[in-house]
Protein backbone atom coordinates (compact mmCIF):
# COMPACT_ATOMS: atom_id res chain seq x y z
CA UNK A 1 0.00 0.00 0.00
CA UNK A 2 1.71 3.28 -1.22
CA UNK A 3 0.61 6.33 0.64
CA UNK A 4 1.63 10.23 -0.16
CA UNK A 5 1.96 11.37 3.48
CA UNK A 6 3.20 15.26 2.18
CA UNK A 7 3.50 17.04 -0.76
CA UNK A 8 4.76 20.37 -0.63
CA UNK A 9 2.90 23.45 -2.27
CA UNK A 10 5.67 24.41 -4.87
CA UNK A 11 6.43 20.28 -5.45
CA UNK A 12 9.72 21.14 -4.22
CA UNK A 13 9.71 17.44 -2.34
CA UNK A 14 7.62 15.13 -1.01
CA UNK A 15 6.90 11.95 1.41
CA UNK A 16 6.26 8.64 0.38
CA UNK A 17 5.16 6.12 2.36
CA UNK A 18 5.17 2.34 1.20
CA UNK A 19 4.06 -0.80 3.61
CA UNK A 20 3.99 -3.86 2.41
CA UNK A 21 5.11 -3.56 -1.04
CA UNK A 22 5.43 -6.25 -4.06
CA UNK A 23 8.23 -6.13 -6.58
CA UNK A 24 6.20 -4.63 -8.93
CA UNK A 25 5.60 -1.85 -6.82
CA UNK A 26 8.98 -1.09 -6.08
CA UNK A 27 10.01 -1.31 -9.47
CA UNK A 28 7.91 1.00 -10.57
CA UNK A 29 9.15 3.41 -7.48
CA UNK A 30 12.53 2.81 -8.76
CA UNK A 31 11.63 3.70 -12.35
CA UNK A 32 9.91 6.73 -11.29
CA UNK A 33 12.55 8.16 -8.52
CA UNK A 34 16.03 6.39 -10.17
CA UNK A 35 16.30 4.01 -7.50
CA UNK A 36 19.61 2.25 -7.42
CA UNK A 37 18.58 -1.39 -8.49
CA UNK A 38 20.97 -3.22 -5.55
CA UNK A 39 18.92 -0.91 -3.13
CA UNK A 40 15.68 -2.22 -4.36
CA UNK A 41 17.10 -5.21 -3.94
CA UNK A 42 17.39 -4.90 -0.32
CA UNK A 43 14.69 -3.94 0.07
CA UNK A 44 13.15 -7.02 -0.25
CA UNK A 45 15.32 -8.41 2.27
CA UNK A 46 13.78 -8.75 5.68
CA UNK A 47 16.57 -10.20 7.44
CA UNK A 48 19.30 -7.35 6.35
CA UNK A 49 21.01 -5.97 8.94
CA UNK A 50 21.64 -1.57 9.30
CA UNK A 51 23.44 0.21 6.71
CA UNK A 52 23.82 3.62 5.10
CA UNK A 53 24.68 4.20 1.77
CA UNK A 54 24.73 6.55 -1.08
CA UNK A 55 23.45 5.44 -5.14
CA UNK A 56 22.82 7.92 -8.05
CA UNK A 57 22.77 10.69 -5.36
CA UNK A 58 20.05 9.24 -3.12
CA UNK A 59 20.47 7.96 0.49
CA UNK A 60 19.85 4.92 1.07
CA UNK A 61 19.21 3.52 4.79
CA UNK A 62 18.22 0.24 6.66
CA UNK A 63 17.37 0.56 9.84
CA UNK A 64 15.94 -2.26 12.43
CA UNK A 65 12.76 -1.43 14.62
CA UNK A 66 12.26 -3.15 17.30
CA UNK A 67 8.71 -5.44 17.60
CA UNK A 68 6.49 -5.08 20.01
CA UNK A 69 4.34 -7.89 19.69
CA UNK A 70 7.28 -10.20 19.13
CA UNK A 71 6.79 -13.51 20.36
CA UNK A 72 7.88 -13.40 24.15
CA UNK A 73 10.31 -16.19 23.04
CA UNK A 74 11.42 -14.40 20.69
CA UNK A 75 15.59 -14.33 20.49
CA UNK A 76 16.56 -13.35 16.95
CA UNK A 77 17.23 -10.04 14.92
CA UNK A 78 14.91 -11.38 12.57
CA UNK A 79 11.98 -11.94 15.30
CA UNK A 80 12.50 -9.64 17.59
CA UNK A 81 12.99 -6.09 15.29
CA UNK A 82 11.33 -5.51 11.55
CA UNK A 83 13.16 -3.74 8.64
CA UNK A 84 12.35 -0.23 7.87
CA UNK A 85 14.56 1.22 4.26
CA UNK A 86 14.54 5.15 3.88
CA UNK A 87 15.45 6.85 0.41
CA UNK A 88 15.99 10.28 0.51
CA UNK A 89 16.63 13.11 -1.35
CA UNK A 90 16.29 16.65 -1.45
CA UNK A 91 12.92 16.38 -3.55
CA UNK A 92 11.79 13.02 -2.01
CA UNK A 93 11.56 10.82 1.11
CA UNK A 94 10.35 6.93 0.57
CA UNK A 95 9.83 4.79 3.65
CA UNK A 96 9.01 1.20 3.22
CA UNK A 97 8.40 -1.18 5.64
CA UNK A 98 6.67 -4.94 5.58
CA UNK A 99 4.84 -4.49 8.84
CA UNK A 100 2.87 -1.52 10.22
CA UNK A 101 5.23 1.14 12.22
CA UNK A 102 3.42 3.06 15.15
CA UNK A 103 5.91 5.94 14.89
CA UNK A 104 5.25 6.67 11.13
CA UNK A 105 1.42 8.03 11.11
CA UNK A 106 2.14 9.54 15.04
CA UNK A 107 5.34 11.48 12.93
CA UNK A 108 2.92 12.74 9.87
CA UNK A 109 -0.09 13.85 12.77
CA UNK A 110 3.19 15.75 14.60
CA UNK A 111 5.17 17.51 12.56
CA UNK A 112 3.39 16.96 8.77
CA UNK A 113 -0.08 18.08 10.29
CA UNK A 114 1.24 20.42 12.26
CA UNK A 115 3.55 22.29 9.34
CA UNK A 116 6.39 22.25 12.07
CA UNK A 117 8.81 20.58 9.49
CA UNK A 118 9.56 22.22 6.36
CA UNK A 119 12.29 20.13 5.37
CA UNK A 120 12.91 16.72 4.01
CA UNK A 121 16.04 17.04 6.45
CA UNK A 122 14.43 17.54 9.86
CA UNK A 123 12.14 14.59 8.84
CA UNK A 124 14.90 12.25 8.00
CA UNK A 125 16.36 12.97 11.17
CA UNK A 126 12.65 12.47 12.99
CA UNK A 127 12.03 8.60 11.40
CA UNK A 128 15.59 7.75 12.60
CA UNK A 129 14.98 8.92 15.80
CA UNK A 130 12.12 7.65 15.93
CA UNK A 131 13.22 3.94 15.20
CA UNK A 132 16.21 4.22 17.50
CA UNK A 133 13.52 5.34 20.34
CA UNK A 134 11.16 1.90 19.51
CA UNK A 135 14.12 0.50 21.79
CA UNK A 136 13.55 2.30 24.75
CA UNK A 137 10.39 0.82 26.55
CA UNK A 138 11.81 -2.81 25.57
CA UNK A 139 15.01 -1.50 27.74
CA UNK A 140 12.91 -0.62 30.73
CA UNK A 141 10.68 -3.92 30.13
CA UNK A 142 14.12 -5.80 30.02
CA UNK A 143 15.11 -4.02 33.04
CA UNK A 144 12.09 -5.16 35.08
CA UNK A 145 11.93 -8.84 34.08
CA UNK A 146 16.19 -8.95 35.09
CA UNK A 147 14.48 -7.89 38.84
CA UNK A 148 12.17 -10.36 38.81
CA UNK A 149 15.10 -12.95 37.92
CA UNK A 150 17.02 -11.54 40.48
CA UNK A 151 14.56 -11.70 43.34
CA UNK A 152 13.80 -15.72 42.22
CA UNK A 153 17.57 -16.31 42.32
CA UNK A 154 18.45 -15.11 45.40
CA UNK A 155 15.43 -14.75 48.10
CA UNK A 156 13.14 -17.65 46.69
CA UNK A 157 13.99 -20.72 49.04
CA UNK A 158 13.58 -23.28 46.87
CA UNK A 159 13.82 -21.46 43.04
CA UNK A 160 12.42 -23.25 40.17
CA UNK A 161 14.46 -23.65 37.47
CA UNK A 162 14.75 -20.38 35.64
CA UNK A 163 17.49 -21.36 32.52
CA UNK A 164 15.00 -21.05 30.32
CA UNK A 165 14.12 -17.58 31.17
CA UNK A 166 17.13 -16.07 31.47
CA UNK A 167 18.17 -17.57 28.50
CA UNK A 168 15.70 -15.48 26.63
CA UNK A 169 16.31 -12.22 28.68
CA UNK A 170 19.88 -12.68 27.83
CA UNK A 171 19.24 -12.99 23.62
CA UNK A 172 16.78 -9.94 24.16
CA UNK A 173 19.21 -8.00 25.61
CA UNK A 174 22.27 -9.15 23.42
CA UNK A 175 20.53 -8.98 20.16
CA UNK A 176 18.86 -5.67 20.72
CA UNK A 177 22.24 -4.21 21.68
CA UNK A 178 23.85 -6.12 18.63
CA UNK A 179 21.52 -4.42 16.65
CA UNK A 180 22.02 -0.66 18.05
CA UNK A 181 25.92 -1.24 17.63
CA UNK A 182 25.60 -1.99 13.82
CA UNK A 183 23.39 1.20 13.28
CA UNK A 184 26.31 3.38 14.34
CA UNK A 185 26.95 3.59 10.50
CA UNK A 186 23.72 5.23 10.31
CA UNK A 187 24.65 8.03 12.77
CA UNK A 188 28.32 8.53 11.54
CA UNK A 189 26.68 8.90 7.93
CA UNK A 190 24.33 11.67 8.65
CA UNK A 191 26.65 13.56 10.36
CA UNK A 192 28.62 13.83 7.30
CA UNK A 193 25.32 15.39 5.40
CA UNK A 194 25.08 18.53 7.04
CA UNK A 195 22.09 18.08 8.51
CA UNK A 196 20.71 20.39 11.35
CA UNK A 197 23.26 20.39 14.31
CA UNK A 198 20.68 20.82 17.18
CA UNK A 199 18.42 17.98 15.53
CA UNK A 200 21.74 15.69 14.89
CA UNK A 201 22.86 16.15 18.51
CA UNK A 202 19.79 14.96 20.20
CA UNK A 203 19.74 12.18 17.48
CA UNK A 204 22.84 11.29 19.09
CA UNK A 205 22.63 11.53 22.49
CA UNK A 206 19.54 9.31 22.32
CA UNK A 207 21.93 7.12 20.18
CA UNK A 208 24.01 6.80 23.51
CA UNK A 209 21.31 6.84 25.50
CA UNK A 210 20.20 3.36 23.69
CA UNK A 211 23.69 1.91 23.52
CA UNK A 212 24.88 2.67 27.37
CA UNK A 213 21.26 1.23 28.40
CA UNK A 214 22.12 -1.83 26.90
CA UNK A 215 25.27 -2.27 27.94
CA UNK A 216 24.02 -2.37 31.44
CA UNK A 217 21.29 -4.57 31.21
CA UNK A 218 23.73 -7.32 29.19
CA UNK A 219 26.41 -6.42 31.83
CA UNK A 220 24.17 -6.99 34.23
CA UNK A 221 22.29 -10.03 32.89
CA UNK A 222 25.49 -11.52 32.22
CA UNK A 223 26.40 -11.46 35.70
CA UNK A 224 22.77 -12.64 37.14
CA UNK A 225 23.31 -16.15 34.92
CA UNK A 226 26.86 -16.51 35.95
CA UNK A 227 25.39 -15.92 39.70
CA UNK A 228 22.70 -17.99 38.86
CA UNK A 229 24.91 -21.11 37.75
CA UNK A 230 27.21 -20.69 40.60
CA UNK A 231 24.02 -20.97 42.96
CA UNK A 232 22.91 -23.61 41.32
CA UNK A 233 26.44 -25.33 41.60
CA UNK A 234 26.01 -24.25 45.47
CA UNK A 235 23.26 -25.91 45.86
CA UNK A 236 24.36 -28.95 44.12
CA UNK A 237 27.52 -29.51 46.37
CA UNK A 238 25.36 -29.03 49.29
CA UNK A 239 23.19 -31.66 48.75
CA UNK A 240 26.72 -33.85 48.07
CA UNK A 241 27.82 -32.74 51.22
CA UNK A 242 25.07 -34.00 53.04
CA UNK A 243 25.23 -37.23 51.77
CA UNK A 244 28.45 -37.34 52.11
CA UNK A 245 28.61 -37.04 55.96
CA UNK A 246 25.84 -39.85 55.98
CA UNK A 247 27.89 -41.98 54.53
CA UNK A 248 30.69 -41.48 56.83
CA UNK A 249 28.35 -42.01 59.31
CA UNK A 250 27.02 -45.87 58.27
CA UNK A 251 30.85 -46.56 56.38
CA UNK A 252 32.16 -47.85 60.25
CA UNK A 253 28.98 -49.09 60.95
CA UNK A 254 28.48 -51.09 57.98
CA UNK A 255 31.94 -52.64 58.45
CA UNK A 256 31.01 -53.90 61.66
CA UNK A 257 27.73 -55.67 60.42
CA UNK A 258 29.64 -57.01 57.77
CA UNK A 259 31.97 -58.49 60.08
CA UNK A 260 29.54 -60.18 62.22
CA UNK A 261 26.98 -61.72 58.90
CA UNK A 262 29.80 -63.72 58.04
CA UNK A 263 28.82 -67.50 58.22
CA UNK A 264 32.37 -68.66 60.02
CA UNK A 265 31.78 -71.67 62.65
CA UNK A 266 34.22 -70.49 65.30
CA UNK A 267 33.60 -66.97 66.08
CA UNK A 268 34.11 -66.55 69.70
CA UNK A 269 32.23 -63.30 70.41
CA UNK A 270 28.97 -64.65 69.28
CA UNK A 271 29.20 -66.73 72.28
CA UNK A 272 29.67 -63.79 75.24
CA UNK A 273 26.51 -63.24 76.75
CA UNK A 274 26.79 -59.50 76.29
CA UNK A 275 28.09 -59.63 72.81
CA UNK A 276 24.89 -58.09 71.60
CA UNK A 277 24.18 -55.02 73.55
CA UNK A 278 28.29 -54.13 73.34
CA UNK A 279 28.35 -54.34 69.74
CA UNK A 280 25.59 -51.92 69.99
CA UNK A 281 26.90 -49.47 72.12
CA UNK A 282 30.29 -49.62 69.92
CA UNK A 283 28.25 -48.46 67.36
CA UNK A 284 26.74 -45.72 69.43
CA UNK A 285 30.01 -44.75 70.58
CA UNK A 286 31.63 -45.03 67.07
CA UNK A 287 28.71 -42.49 65.98
CA UNK A 288 29.64 -40.19 68.86
CA UNK A 289 32.69 -39.98 68.49
CA UNK A 290 32.26 -39.24 64.11
CA UNK A 291 29.68 -36.66 65.14
CA UNK A 292 32.02 -34.76 67.40
CA UNK A 293 34.79 -34.97 65.42
CA UNK A 294 32.65 -33.09 62.31
CA UNK A 295 31.35 -30.44 64.82
CA UNK A 296 35.11 -29.40 65.60
CA UNK A 297 35.92 -29.63 62.58
CA UNK A 298 32.98 -27.38 61.52
CA UNK A 299 31.63 -29.76 58.79
CA UNK A 300 28.19 -29.66 60.66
Amino acid sequence: MQQTFYSSQDNSWEWIDVENPSADELQELAQKYGLHPSSVRDCLQPEHLPKFEIANDIIFIISRVYDHKAHLEADTIQELTNKLAVFFHDKFIITIHRHPLDFIPEIKEKYIDTGSIKFPKALLTRIVRAAFRTFEEPALKLANDLDYYETKTFLQVKPNSLTKGLYHLKRKVSVSKRVLQLSEVILYNLRLQHLPSTEMQDLHDLYVHMVTLYEELNDSTNNLVNTYISLSSQKTNEVMRVLTIFSVFFMPLTFIVGIYGMNFEFMPELETKYGYPMVIVSMLLITMVIYFWFKRKGWL
